[in-house]
Formats: structure tokens, sequence, C-alpha cells
């Protein structure tokens, strides 16, 4: 196997440069996956840790975004996979304690995690964090990252038409749960103009 010689200091400075200006679409989507920012920062920083680590591999001229997204998604996926071979452990009292709390355990939810719920409509995050993974997955870095259907068919190692096949599907469950919280607020809304 052939290695490339490591980048000269100037282009590892240049890469960084570059890489870095793709922290705040990272951690956004780290943190959708994720569901928790420590985690998503934790997420990000071993993508960087890595993306930094094997510079000399990425191909100048070609997509350094996508290369990045394609990193953090392996590196959840792999976390995704080790965690569900651990055991579980839960601190019973501490989750007791939580319960007893006023708002119980929504208390403990972060300030991003309240302003992306203020952000987004309420129906539409329900719907969204009620999408499996793997549709969520795909919605979301085909429309809100806006990436394309081969980027993402390489980020998560899927053939392009199982990409279509999860976006097509998760906007059909998005428009149906959708269309059915929709439906008793216009009831509601109908029945007080009577």
């Amino acid at each position: 196997m052939l290695r490339r010689p490591p980048p000269a200091p100037s282009d590892r400075d240049a890469f960084s440069a570059e890489a870095l200006r793709f922290l705040e679409p990272l951690f956004a989507t780290a943190k959708r996956l994720t569901r928790n920012r420590a985690d998503a920062e934790d997420l990000v920083q071993d993508t960087f840790v890595k993306a930094f680590r094997f510079s000399g591999q990425f191909t100048r001229g070609t997509n350094l975004r996508a290369w990045l997204y394609t990193i953090l998604h392996n590196t959840w996926r792999n976390r995704r996979r080790d965690l569900s071979r651990d055991a579980v452990e839960v601190d019973s009292e501490q989750v007791e304690h939580a319960a007893t709390l006023p708002g119980g355990p929504e208390a403990f939810e972060t300030p991003e995690r309240i302003l992306m719920r203020r952000t987004l409509d309420a129906d539409l995050q329900a719907a969204l964090d009620d999408l499996p993974d793997a549709f969520r997955e795909a919605v979301w870095l085909r429309d809100v990252e806006e990436f394309t259907y081969a980027e993402i068919a390489a980020m998560l190692s899927v053939p392009i038409g199982t990409v279509m096949s999860r976006i097509s599907r998760g906007r059909r469950l998005l428009f149906e749960r959708l269309s059915t919280a929709a439906s008793p607020a216009r009831a509601e809304v109908a029945g007080g103009r009577r």
C-alpha cells in the first residue's frame, strides 16, 4: 500500500482552516443524531481528530464537506454499534429523584434543546423526533443540510436507491404525522366558528 507523505505544515494549516469552516453545521447534525449536547460535542471532536489525523488521505479539490460528514456519520454509527454491546447501568436513585422534580425528567433539557423546540414548529419537531433513525437521518441530510443523494449514499454507506427510498418514506411519514396533528387543530378552529 502506497502511503502519501504527510502534508507540509502550510498544507495542514490550510486544511485545518477549511475544515473548521464546517464546525457549526457538523455540530448541528451531531446534535440531531445524538439528541444530546455533550454527546454531540464528543462526536464532533472525534470527527475532527480523525479528519486531522487522516488529512493526508483527503484528495484536494474534492468535496471536503461531504468527506467530513462521512467521518461524522461513520463515527456515530460505530458508537451506536459499540453502545449496543455495552450493558446499561442506571442509577435508580438519580432517576427517582429526577421524576420527583418539578417538570420531571424534562427539567434536564439543555437550553439548546429548548431553543430548537421553540425554533421548529412543535408539530414538526415531534414528527421529526418520531421518525425512525434511518429516515430521520436521510431526510435531515437532504432537506436541511442539502446534500445530494450520491453524497448521502457515500456518507451512510448505502446504495443511492436506499437513500432515495428512505427520504421518500421519511417525508411521507412526516406528512402523515403533520396531517394527523393538524386535523384536530382544524376541527377545533372550525368548531369555534359555529
